[in-house]
């Protein structure tokens, strides 16, 4: 493991409740994990959500792209490792390492947020944000992994729909990120998830969605284990758009 200092390591146990039929950790968990060692690097370092509220700021998730060998098993010991690789003046690269452990490193993911004000809801200028100071914790750790991706949808055949609910949504009174994850993953049959796993999955957040919400799930079957998926709400908005890649057990 890196031993660099701008490089955030955080320890995680599979615990039962946290992984699918198959005893391998969910891709809802894992993304929940990442999105906290984001909030524990940059909480660590001056810029976590509670220091930005104070300013009525707040960080948002624009694009995340994981990519696996495989998945933590039930019980066994993991950890993440994340850190910073770009800061432009409204976003910022992050980057995530998945550890198995062995100490092996079993996947990575990118992400790509934007800070924004709570009032207005448009980004911010990261580089004006307490002097720049937030470059000084970029790093030039390798993620051996290809960027977000730009995904079409061309299919208008509504796959499922579904109404937003209480469990959909987060403290920011929106549906939580990692909800559309679940939503997504649910639209394919369990047989396809006894016979493969999920090698790559990305997700592309475009609009918020509310309670109340009617949300929308349209697919392309590329081929080759690759699917489309493309989410609105109330019939007309896309509010993020998804590409999942299948793979051989």
């Amino acid at each position: 493991m890196s031993e660099n200092s701008n490089i955030g390591t955080y320890k995680f146990i599979a615990e039962p409740f946290h992984v699918d039929f198959t005893g391998h950790l969910t891709m809802g968990v894992l993304g929940n994990h990442l999105l906290n060692c984001a909030g524990f690097h940059s909480t660590d370092r001056g810029f976590g959500i509670a220091t930005l509220n104070e300013d009525n700021y707040t960080w948002v998730l624009s694009r995340l792209a994981i990519e696996l060998d495989e998945m933590p098993y039930q019980y066994e010991d993991f950890s993440i490792q994340t850190w910073v690789e770009n800061v432009y003046r409204l976003f910022t690269d992050r980057n995530f390492a998945l550890i198995n452990k062995e100490g092996h490193k079993i996947g990575y993911a990118r992400s790509v947020w934007a800070m924004i004000s709570v009032n207005t809801r448009k980004p911010a200028d990261l580089l004006a944000l307490h002097h720049g100071s937030i470059l000084d914790y970029v790093c030039e750790e390798p993620c051996p992994i290809e960027k977000p991706s730009r995904i079409k949808v061309a299919s208008e055949k509504v796959k499922a729909s579904l109404e937003a609910k209480y469990s959909d949504i987060d403290i920011n009174g929106h549906v939580n990120s990692i909800r559309y994850i679940e939503h997504i993953l649910d639209l394919f049959p369990i047989k396809l998830y006894k016979e493969q796993r999920i090698r790559r999955f990305e997700m592309a957040y475009v609009a918020e969605s509310y309670y109340g919400d009617v949300l929308t799930f349209y697919i392309d079957d590329i081929g080759d284990g690759i699917y489309n998926i493309e989410v609105k709400k109330n019939g007309t908005e896309v509010v993020c758009r998804s590409k999942v890649i299948f793979t051989e057990k």
